[in-house]
């Protein structure tokens, strides 16, 4: 898994626009982070604070995204107005989205941080895996309990991810990743059964099950997003796995950062196992090492590859 990349999920038993608009606005950072204090407002969508894990003061600015399917935001941080070098997106998903036709309610809460290899210190690396778990519990206990609830409610469906470095340009990687007549080469578990566009295409998984699979490809801020939905037409049973590409030198603001990161969403029911589709994260993980590979090779990159599956800055890397 890439070390420099962090998520943190929950189901939220709340309504999704009251999320997303609680969400959207920087002071209510100071009722559940652990100490993000906004101090003093710059413009309608920054702010001047403490922070949690810096000894001074950071500017927060945040950034509103809808793709028509869900909503989201973007949180950005740094100690000079406007030049921020934290980038954190958030993602809400509906839980139509997941499963449609559910009669679930509420929201899935996705959030995501990035730390620079360069800026990164140690009390960084150790604490952000419990402050963002911590903050993310208390996120979910106030927007639920302002909708009425006295205890935590638990969703169908729980968010598991799998994220890689790829040492290749971004458009390569949009490009690529964006046309569906690439998965052959890159998904092992997927057999082409017919004419496959660039958008959608039936095939065959490895009990010769008919799969019908669409892709829908968005522009979000600086990268892109991915949405690959897998649907079995015989049983009546979709997976969706929602795949964000960030451009390294944007997730790290750092413009000699090479490469993107690639980072797929996905979700498991908690009560029953799957009998259609990937049925482990570790396939999703399979197929992300193919398109790393692939596309590493067409970049030119074949030295990558060995280094692992983590972002290193240039000056870092190794001969193998």
């Amino acid at each position: 898994m890439e070390e420099n990349t962090f998520a943190t999920s929950a189901y939220i038993a709340a309504d999704n626009d009251t999320a997303f608009d609680y969400l959207c606005s920087l002071k209510n950072l100071d009722d559940w982070t652990l100490f993000s204090r906004m101090i003093e407002q710059v413009d309608e969508d920054t702010w001047l604070g403490t922070a949690s894990g810096y000894q001074h003061n950071l500017y927060y600015h945040v950034k509103r995204i809808d793709n028509g399917f869900f909503k989201g935001i973007e949180w950005h941080c740094g100690i000079k107005y406007q030049e921020y070098f934290q980038v954190y997106p958030v993602m809400l998903f509906p839980p139509e989205y997941i499963e449609p036709g559910t009669d679930e309610s509420g929201v899935y809460f996705h959030w995501l941080s990035f730390v620079d290899p360069k800026r990164r210190v140690p009390m960084i690396m150790q604490g952000i895996e419990t402050v963002h778990t911590s903050e993310c519990r208390s996120l979910k206990a106030i927007l639920e309990r302002q909708a009425g609830r006295t205890e935590a409610a638990h969703g169908r469906y729980k968010i598991v991810t799998d994220t890689i470095f790829v040492d290749a340009p971004i458009d390569m990687g949009y490009e690529y990743l964006s046309d569906l007549r690439t998965m052959d080469e890159w998904a092992h578990l997927l057999r082409p059964a017919g004419e496959i566009s660039s958008k959608e295409g039936e095939f065959l998984d490895e009990y010769n099950q008919k799969v019908k699979v669409e892709l829908r490809a968005h522009t979000l801020s600086k990268y892109y997003l991915i949405e690959q939905d897998f649907y079995y037409p015989d049983h009546n049973f979709i997976q969706r796995s929602p795949c964000i590409i960030i451009p390294c030198s944007y997730a790290f603001a750092d413009p000699e950062a090479q490469g993107f990161i690639q980072h797929r969403i996905t979700f498991w029911p908690v009560d029953k196992p799957l009998r259609h589709g990937k049925l482990q994260i570790q396939d999703f993980g399979a197929e992300s090492m193919n398109i790393k590979r692939f596309l590493e090779a067409k970049a030119g990159n074949l030295e990558t590859f060995a280094q692992g599956m983590s972002y290193q800055p240039k000056k870092a890397l190794a001969k193998v």
